[in-house]
């Protein structure tokens, strides 16, 4: 039987809250069993602790602030989100990283509340989930200032979510002792992202879909859900020239590495 790890997906979304249930019905046919599930900011903490109340055997749920959430307040922003940690149970610090994408005006507040929210992860001994667009060198700068910091004796785990970036990329991230996240952008034609990671051995990968986003072929354009984690699961056993249990088995094994669950 196969079992696929979806290891970052928004079902708490309001774009689920007409079919929650069916949605995760159609994910269970198609294997797709464990779900974890990063908070965005600190209106999103009741509906992400709702999923967590009703289905506590399949959603597993993160704490974090995302970078696009950052602003001024980025000082109050951290301590909800702390007081958060420190109330309930989670088993990683994300979505956390830097998005220079849309808007720079707050690079300075987004990399203290990554910082601050890497500390929180080695403090407590979680993996982190990290978003990053148009960053990567940012990124790396900050890891480097972590590692020469504080806590220095500690090693980073966790998952470089929607990796699409080129071999020396991930290897470096491999290096740190970062997984790839590989989502739907793995089964868009032109993205690049095939040919990068068949030279990355399964061993360093995760499954994911960022539902309701980047939907995967052959639903691009679609809401995302989780269910269409098959076909990315598919898309990376061609690339692997392997079997589909193959994939699970190994990617599934992964996170429960990283998460401990």
């Amino acid at each position: 039987m196969i079992i696929l790890s979806d290891t970052h997906t928004h079902l708490y979304a309001p774009e689920f809250d007409s079919d929650r249930d069916e949605m995760l019905r159609r994910a269970e046919q198609y294997g797709v069993k464990r779900f974890f599930l990063p908070n965005i900011d600190d209106t999103s903490i009741e509906r992400l602790q709702q999923m967590l109340e009703k289905y506590p055997h399949h959603c597993f749920g993160m704490m974090g602030l995302h970078p696009c959430s950052v602003n001024e307040q980025v000082d109050t922003q951290l301590e909800l989100i702390k007081a958060e940690l420190d109330r309930n149970k989670y088993i990683a610090i994300g979505e956390i990283g830097i998005d220079l994408y849309w808007d720079k005006t707050f690079i300075e507040a987004q990399k203290k509340a990554f910082k601050t929210q890497c500390l929180w992860a080695l403090e407590r001994d979680l993996p982190v989930s990290i978003h990053c667009r148009n960053a990567i060198n940012e990124i790396f700068q900050l890891l480097e200032e972590l590692k020469t910091e504080s806590y220095k004796d500690k090693s980073f785990k966790g998952i470089f979510h929607c990796f699409s970036g080129t071999k020396e990329e991930a290897q470096r991230l491999i290096n740190y002792g970062f997984y790839l996240g590989i989502g739907g952008v793995l089964t868009y034609k032109n993205s690049g992202l095939a040919q990068v990671i068949a030279d990355i051995d399964l061993k360093y990968l995760v499954l994911e879909t960022d539902a309701p986003y980047l939907s995967p072929v052959p639903m691009r354009g679609k809401r995302n859900e989780a269910a269409y984690l098959r076909f990315v699961a598919e898309k990376l056993a061609e690339i692997k020239q392997c079997s589909l249990f193959e994939v699970a088995e190994v990617t599934n094994q992964n996170s429960i590495h990283i998460f401990g669950v």
